[in-house]
Parts: C-alpha cells; structure tokens; sequence
C-alpha cells in the first residue's frame, strides 16, 4: 500500500499526502511536473524536482518569484484566517510522533470529521507503538473499521512492528527513514517530521495545493504542482513551520467551502470510480465479514452467502468472490487453510 495510489474528489479537509519531491511514493505514481502563471504577472514556472532537505523545494531552475508585498500578503491573509477560523484537532495538541503519525495516517484519502472519534478510539486500544506493534490484525481492523482503505490499518500495523524492531520504538526523525516505513510517503514523512519535531520540510497535499492556486493562481485553467513547490518554499516559515502548515492546511479547507474547488484546477486532480457495485466495495463486505466471523474459517461460498445476506442488491458470483479472498489473502489480510480463509 502507499498513500497517494488512490485517485479521489476531494473534500474540503479530505488530506492524501501526494507531493514532497521528484521522488515517487513507495510503489506509486511520481510527481508529474508541468508550467502555470502566478497570479502577480506573466511569470511561467520552469520544471524543476524538488528535494526533501528541510526548506528547500526545488534546485535551480525555479520559479520566478512574486513581488515581495504580494507575498508578505499571503502571509498575512492566511495568518489571520488562522487566528479567528483556525480548527481545534486533537493532533495539534501533541508532539508525540506516534499519535501525529497515526493522525496522519488515518488523514490520507478521509475526512476530518471521520478521522476525529476514530483517532481517539484507535489511540485508547493503541496508546503506544508497543501495543500497537503486538496487536493482531484482526484487532487492529476491527478498530480502524468505518475510516476504509483497509490497506493504511495493515500498513500502520507493520509500520509499528518496523519502528520497535529496528528503530528501538522511537519515530524516526528523518524523511529519508520513515518514507522506508510500509504506507509512508514523502509527504506523510514530511508531515510527521514537520509536526512532532518541527522540522521545516516544504511539501504539499490537498489543502496546501488550494490555498496557493486560490492566491496566486486565480486565472490559471491547469496549475502544476512544480509551480506551487517553489511558492510554498518561499512562504515557509523556519521558526514555527507546525504553526504555519496548520494555517495553511485551514485556509485551503476554507477556500474549498467558500469557492469553486480550487484543487479542480491542479494537473493532479483526480477523480473516484463510484464506489457501488466496484470491486472495492466487494472487497470491504468480505474483509468485514470476514472479520464478523473470525475467529471461524468461511470458505468462498460461505462468504458469498454472508454477502448476499447482508445487502441483497449486491451481485457478486462466487468466482469474484474467489479471487477477492485470494486478494487478500496476498496482501496479508486472511490466512487460508484448505480451501477456507479467515482473519490473519
């Protein structure tokens, strides 16, 4: 799993870690990089590829920059948006980097307001990364149950087993480690980096991509992230860059309720396959089943029954559901016995 795999429309405060660097997420898509026209004049933004050094987005060549007014008053406005809209979120009351990690986590591709009792819950059966590293993972899917993208709940769980193997249970303080972590991207990297050890790391995801295009971008159809990288650069804030991506991330949430949906106008916009009738849906029914009866070995054809049962509109032949439990099972989900499956 990685967490920029998914392409979906995105909320206002819907979080997928998409962009830190050139580099690509651990088995996804890479950063395509492309030109647009800063709001201030003509200016067209150069390729370049980022780099993850601590406020540094690109080597040369860069984006010529916008007057210095204009961006003392970005900061400003996004400053003051801050001050009088910013969100209260448990994570902010932290710097443990386990809790900001398991934040982070849950944030990629859902919601705030689905992550916020999910965090609490999961953090109350997990409180460190021990408990959540000698947990099983029945345990731990039944806790995440109701965030989807099962694949982050496994990805965390052996994240946890990696940092108490081999990082003695302490987060790693360096992108260049935890991006090594199953799950973990450049910009969850970044992120974590940012918030629990305030390292000012330049990366971008959703809300931070909005809030340049809605200031510097209003009349630009297509804005390649290689033209905001720069910006987001020049606009960091060395001494409290925690405080600073926070506003952002609020301002860009902000610009999405209040305006057309500036990210629709990023080259990296994507949009979701619905979710009905998909196989991703077939998927989440046989892994909660499966889950539902564990610690019972189901065979493709008690599932199925299970399936039909609990949403009888739902069409799934056998053979899907089949190759669904062998799915799972490659990934680490199920164990499968003789012809039968259940919960690893």
């Amino acid at each position: 799993m990685n967490d920029s795999d998914f392409g979906i429309t995105l909320g206002p405060d819907t979080r997928p870690p998409e962009l830190v660097t050139g580099s690509p997420e651990p088995g996804g898509r890479s950063a395509r990089h492309g030109t647009a026209s800063p709001r201030s004049s003509g200016r067209s933004a150069r390729h370049g590829t980022p780099s993850l050094r601590p406020g540094a987005a690109s080597s040369k060549p860069k984006v010529e920059s916008p007057a210095p007014a204009e961006l003392q008053l970005f900061r400003e406005t996004v400053l003051d948006h801050y001050r009088h809209q910013g969100r209260d979120l448990p994570w902010r009351h932290t710097r443990d980097p386990y809790s900001i990690l398991v934040s982070e986590v849950m944030l990629q591709q859902t919601q705030v307001v689905r992550v916020l009792p999910k965090y609490s819950q999961f953090l109350t059966a997990f409180p460190s990364l021990v408990f959540l590293a000698g947990a099983s993972i029945a345990e731990v899917l039944t806790v995440w149950q109701g965030l989807g993208y099962n694949r982050r709940a496994l990805a965390l769980h052996r994240a946890a087993g990696r940092i108490v193997s081999e990082f003695q249970g302490a987060v790693p303080h360096s992108p260049a480690e935890l991006v090594r972590l199953p799950g973990v991207g450049p910009a969850t990297a970044a992120a974590v980096c940012v918030f629990a050890y305030d390292v000012p790391l330049v990366f971008i995801e959703t809300n931070i991509r909005s809030a340049f295009i809605h200031f510097f971008f209003r009349e630009c159809p297509s804005v390649a992230d290689a033209a905001i990288l720069p910006l987001i650069e020049l606009t960091l804030d060395h001494n409290d860059p925690r405080r600073w991506y926070y506003a952002l991330m609020d301002y860009g949430a902000w610009t999405k309720r209040h305006n057309a949906n500036p990210s629709r106008r990023s080259r990296h916009h994507t949009v979701q396959s619905p979710f009905a009738g998909s196989h991703r849906q077939l998927r989440a029914f046989v892994l909660r089943l499966s889950l539902c009866a564990n610690p019972g070995w189901l065979t493709p054809g008690d599932v199925g029954a299970l399936v039909s049962s609990a949403d009888p509109g739902f069409v799934a032949d056998e053979v899907a559901i089949a190759a669904v439990l062998e799915e799972l099972t490659v990934e680490g989900f199920l164990n499968k016995k003789e012809g039968r499956y259940r919960v690893a």
